[in-house]
């Protein structure tokens, strides 16, 4: 069964275009999901494994 991606902003499903995911930059062991509009916005995120909070 698949895990469905979320915004690690705003919690939002992550479908279609305009997505990003990337490695945390701290720690590497999570990765990131960001919508468009958090990061047009520059919404905060915070990796779940260490903490690392980025725009």
């Amino acid at each position: 069964m698949a895990t469905d991606k979320i915004c690690s902003s705003c919690g939002v499903r992550l479908l279609g275009h305009g997505n990003t995911f990337f490695s945390c930059p701290a720690c590497g062991g999570s990765e990131i999901g960001r919508c468009a509009q958090c990061r047009d916005q520059g919404i905060a995120y915070e990796c779940e494994k260490c903490g690392f909070r980025g725009p």
